[in-house]
């Protein structure tokens, strides 16, 4: 009961605070190919005294953008898991981002449903130290993104890597979430995780451990779904699981060649043996040409018409060789039908009947009686006999 009274009014005075708290700015110094990590915490926003911790019914979400637009830079991300976690901003700037940019970062309480805003101002400069031309990415299975951003096991991964690296200093240089990369959302079972790409930078030469990983036969062995070759311990093991499948190594200690410019020339050909162009066009008459294309098929649709009209009009049997190949018998028959029916046309056209019986009023069909049209038909008996 004692507990239930102590937060019942820090709740309130958190829910009034969030939305009485002024626009605040912050300056961060991200470098160019080196992570960047800002974590968004509650207590940032809520404006609390040092002593009073944020109780874990608060929940708080977050929109970053940068300034002036409505998104975020190309090389700045954003997540949280839940509105009871922190947020975080991550990325790894490069050398197109340098100079200064205005993060722009609003609070949204989902209690009280008040906001307040904080501007984060990034400058952006050029790393100091040596060049890490050795680069490695490793993916890891067994955790989410928001898992290793904070510092605590970020140093943890790169105190267990320098077991399988030459001696040196390693840094990070860039932590992206598999899904940012085509992965898929695991299923909803404890112990499955998104996995996160993580990408370590050193001056130092790779270990021969890591060079065999990497290796073609490796790369065999996981395409046949075996183990790859790891002549070492596994020294991130049992914390950070691997997936020795997929670890890249890119060696930038020695430049690329830069790519030849093309000379322009002169714009004629050199002499080839096997291609001759000739020298000289000779003059052409394409009149031959012309009649050709036009007069033949006109002659040859002009033949075909003098066919069909020959077939058509001259090749007629007439009515006096067909009357004569006919039978007696057969035009007598046909003569007779042709009699009749012109016969029945006239009669049809001349004859004057009367209407027929049953077309009448008050006709009755069995006696054939009509009954006068003065007749009430309501006392007319349906039946006439029975009257």
């Amino acid at each position: 009961m004692a507990v239930t009274l102590f937060w019942t009014p820090l709740l309130v005075v958190l829910l009034a605070g969030l939305g009485d708290a002024e626009a605040q700015q912050t300056t961060l110094h991200p470098l160019v190919g080196r992570v960047f990590v800002h974590t968004l915490d509650h207590e940032t926003f809520l404006s609390l005294p040092e002593h009073v911790a944020v109780p874990p019914a608060v929940r708080i979400t977050y929109h970053a953008h940068l300034q002036g637009h409505p998104d975020l830079p190309r090389w700045l991300r954003y997540t949280q898991r839940s509105p009871h976690h922190p947020g975080f901003l991550y990325g790894s700037a490069t050398p197109e981002d340098r100079g200064r940019q205005v993060i722009e970062v609003t609070a949204y309480n989902r209690d009280s449903f008040n906001t307040t805003q904080q501007r984060l101002v990034l400058e952006i400069g050029d790393s100091e130290g040596p060049l890490l031309p050795y680069q490695a990415e490793f993916l890891v299975r067994s955790h989410d993104v928001e898992e290793v951003l904070p510092s605590t096991p970020a140093s943890r991964f790169l105190s267990a890597l320098g077991g399988l690296w030459e001696p040196g200093e390693l840094q990070l240089l860039n932590i992206t979430s598999a899904l940012d990369r085509g992965g898929r959302v695991p299923l909803p079972i404890e112990g499955r995780k998104e996995g996160v790409y993580i990408k370590v930078g050193s001056a130092s030469p790779f270990s021969t451990c890591l060079k065999m990983v990497a290796s073609p036969d490796s790369h065999a062995r996981c395409a046949q779904g075996q183990p790859p070759l790891l002549s070492c311990y596994d020294t991130l093991a049992p914390h950070f699981r691997i997936d020795w499948c997929n670890v890249t190594l890119v060696d930038k200690s020695v430049p690329e060649p830069a790519d030849e410019m093309p000379t322009p020339g002169d714009g004629i050909l050199e002499h080839d043996p096997f291609f001759c162009p000739p020298t000289e066009a000779p003059d052409r008459d394409f009149l031959v040409d012309a009649l050709v294309t036009l007069l033949v098929p006109l002659l040859v649709a002009l033949l075909l018409t003098l066919l069909l009209a020959y077939v058509m009009c001259c090749r007629r049997e007439g009515r006096l060789k067909r009357d004569l190949a006919t039978s007696d018998i057969q035009m007598v028959h046909h003569c007779t039908i042709h009699g009749n029916t012109e016969e029945l046309r006239q009669m049809v056209a001349s004859r004057e009947v009367p209407r027929p019986l049953s077309t009448l009023p008050m006709f009755n069909v069995r006696t054939g009686e009509r009954l006068p049209p003065c007749v009430d038909s309501a006392q007319v008996p349906l039946i006439l006999d029975q009257h």
